[in-house]
C-alpha cells in the first residue's frame, strides 16, 4: 500500500454495545486498525436502535460500526467464550487489544487474558467509578449540567440530547489504547485500562472550573438560556425571520462590533449606568440583558445575508439555527463536495446515502465511510485467518450452534 492508514496492522477485538466503546472501535478502525466486533448470536442489544431506515435497519448501528468485521458467537456457552478469548489474544505482536463495556464474563477479564498473553491491552468502560451501572443520561443527572441548561425560567433540569459523556469516553478510550500500544512497543508490557462515564463527566466539570467555583465561591449556577456563560453571545432573529447564534470571543471583536454597529455611545452609557467595563468579558456577560436590548433592533433591521456578511468581515462566529433536514437540504451543496462525506451503500438499506468518514485528514486525505457488518458476516474468515481453523472445523462449530 502506497500510503497506509496510521494504524494499519493493528488488531482490535471489540465486545461492546451502545455509544462509547463502539465509537472507540470506530475511530481506531477508521485509522486503519482491523476491528473485529463480537456479538451474541442474533446480534447485540443495540442493533435495532433508532433512527432507522425505511426498511427498519438501524442507522445508529450503521453509523457507529462502519468498516468493522462482524463475528457472532454463542456467548452463553463456555466453549463459545473460549473461542472468543482465543480470538482476543490472537493477532501477533500487533494484536491482543480488547475493548469492552461488559464485565459479565470472567474469561474476558484482564487477569484471565493476561494469563494467556502477558502483553495484552485491555480497556473496560464502566458507568460509575465503583463499577456499578450507569448510562450517559443518568450521569448527566448526577453532575449538575442539566440544572444550568435550558431557558432562564426553566423549572426543572434539562438533559442534553447529545450523549456528551459517551462521546468523550469513546475518544478517551481510543487515546488510552494508543498510549498503551506505544508503551508495549517500548517495554513489552501489557495494560489494564479502566474508565467510567462518571469520571469523564467529573473531570470535565473540574477542568471547566465548575467544581472549583462551587468549592471556593458557593455561587449557585442557574440556566441562562442561549446566552453563553462568561462572555457575550446569544441568539437573535434577523429582519427576514432567520434565527441565528453569535459568539463574541475576543475583546477586539467586541470593540469592532460595537463601533461598526454604531452603538459606541449607547454602549458607553450602559457601562456607566452599571459601573461596568466591557473590556472584561465577565462584565459583558453580567450586563448581557441591557446589551442585547441594543443589538436586537440592530440585527432585526437586517436580512440574514447582510448579517452574515457583516459579521464575517468582523471575524465573529455566527451560525443559523436549522434542523437536521434543513441542514441537509440547505447544506447539501456544501456537504456533498466536502471530502468528509462519501456515498455509502449499507447492507439492508435500499438507497445509498452520504455518510461521514474519519474527521481527521492525514496529508489532506479523508478516510471514506465503509458499511457496517451484518450479524456474523465475517465469522468464518476471522476464525480461519486469526485462529487457523479449517473450513471443516468452522462448519463443525456452526453445526454445534456455537457460531
Amino acid at each position: 500500500m502506497d500510503n497506509p492508514e496510521p494504524l494499519t496492522g493493528l488488531r482490535v477485538v471489540e465486545l461492546s454495545s451502545f455509544v462509547a466503546t463502539p465509537l472507540c472501535g470506530l475511530v481506531l478502525g477508521q485509522l486503519g486498525a482491523d476491528v473485529i466486533r463480537i456479538e451474541p448470536l442474533g446480534g447485540a442489544p443495540d442493533r435495532d436502535r433508532l433512527p432507522r431506515s425505511p426498511e427498519g435497519r438501524s442507522l445508529y448501528w450503521a453509523g457507529l460500526n462502519k468498516g468493522k468485521r462482524g463475528v457472532a458467537v454463542d456467548l452463553s456457552s463456555a466453549k463459545g467464550r473460549e473461542l472468543v478469548a482465543e480470538l482476543m489474544v490472537s493477532g501477533g505482536e500487533t494484536g491482543g487489544i480488547v475493548i469492552s463495556n461488559n464485565d459479565r464474563y470472567p474469561e474476558f477479564s484482564y487477569k484471565a487474558l493476561a494469563a494467556r498473553r502477558p502483553d495484552v491491552i485491555h480497556v473496560l468502560l464502566n458507568g460509575m467509578h465503583d463499577g456499578s451501572s450507569a448510562v450517559d443520561y443518568t450521569i448527566q443527572a448526577m453532575t449538575g449540567f442539566p440544572l444550568i441548561q435550558g431557558p432562564e425560567d426553566a423549572v426543572g433540569p434539562v438533559n442534553s440530547v447529545v450523549p456528551s459523556w459517551d462521546l468523550s469516553s469513546g475518544l478517551y478510550l481510543a487515546i488510552g489504547i494508543l498510549a498503551a500500544e506505544r508503551r508495549r512497543r517500548l517495554t513489552g508490557a501489557g495494560s489494564s485500562i479502566t474508565l467510567s462515564l462518571e469520571d469523564v463527566a467529573l473531570a470535565t466539570a473540574g477542568s471547566l472550573g465548575y467544581l472549583a467555583e462551587a468549592q471556593l465561591t458557593g455561587v449557585q449556577r442557574t440556566p441562562s438560556g442561549n446566552d453563553i456563560y462568561g462572555m457575550y453571545g446569544r441568539d437573535f432573529t434577523s429582519g427576514d425571520g432567520v434565527r441565528f447564534m453569535l459568539a463574541v470571543v475576543t475583546s477586539g471583536q467586541w470593540r469592532k462590533l460595537v463601533e461598526d454597529a454604531g452603538l459606541a455611545e449607547a454602549m458607553a452609557k450602559i457601562e456607566r449606568e452599571n459601573r461596568a467595563n466591557f473590556a472584561d468579558e465577565a462584565e459583558r456577560y453580567r450586563c448581557r440583558g441591557a446589551i442585547s436590548q441594543l443589538f436586537e433592533p440592530f440585527f432585526g433591521a437586517m436580512t440574514w445575508d447582510a448579517i452574515r456578511s457583516f459579521l464575517a468581515d468582523l471575524r465573529i462566529p455566527v451560525g443559523r439555527y436549522q434542523s437536521f433536514n434543513e441542514l441537509w437540504e440547505r447544506g447539501s451543496t456544501n456537504l456533498v463536495p466536502n471530502p468528509l462525506f462519501s456515498p455509502l451503500q449499507q447492507h439492508g438499506v435500499a438507497n445509498a446515502y452520504q455518510a461521514p468518514g474519519l474527521p481527521l485528514a492525514f496529508d489532506g486525505r479523508y478516510v471514506p465511510a465503509l458499511d457496517a457488518p451484518t450479524v456474523g458476516e465475517h465469522t468464518d474468515e476471522v476464525l480461519m485467518s486469526s485462529l487457523g481453523l479449517t473450513a471443516q472445523q468452522v462448519s463443525q462449530l456452526r453445526a454445534e450452534g456455537l457460531i
